[in-house]
């Protein structure tokens, strides 16, 4: 069983806003340092936004002011509201969440994937 699922994915005009979800069967965002990451052909998988379990988030030069990363742990669910999309957006978006274990390992997970096309 896949434990992360992203949903949302979409074609949309350039200036359009989407939001994505990702979800877990069970709590565990809380706990853990989760982000949104994205990736295109032919590149790597850059991370766009980032929470951790304290509530910090980070996001990529590319996101900032457009995206907003935020968790609900009562769904057990990360989003990732996107506004005035751009072409350059387009890209396979993935979530992942790295949980520390007690023993001083960090487990990682990682969503399928969901598509985003962004058209000018």
């Amino acid at each position: 069983q896949q434990l992360l699922v992203e949903s949302g994915g979409c074609s949309v005009q350039a200036g359009r806003s989407l939001g994505l979800l990702c979800t877990a069967p069970r709590s565990i965002f809380s706990v853990a340092a989760t982000g949104w990451y994205r990736q295109s052909p032919g590149t790597q998988r850059d991370m766009v936004a980032a929470i951790t379990s304290g509530g910090n988030i980070n996001y990529a030069d590319s996101a900032k002011d457009r995206f907003t990363i935020s968790r609900n742990d009562v769904k057990n669910s990360v989003d990732l509201q996107m506004n005035s999309l751009k072409p350059e957006d387009t890209a396979v978006y993935y979530c992942n969440t790295r949980v520390s274990t007690s023993d001083r390992r960090t487990l990682s997970y990682w969503g399928q994937g969901t598509q985003v096309t962004v058209s000018s």
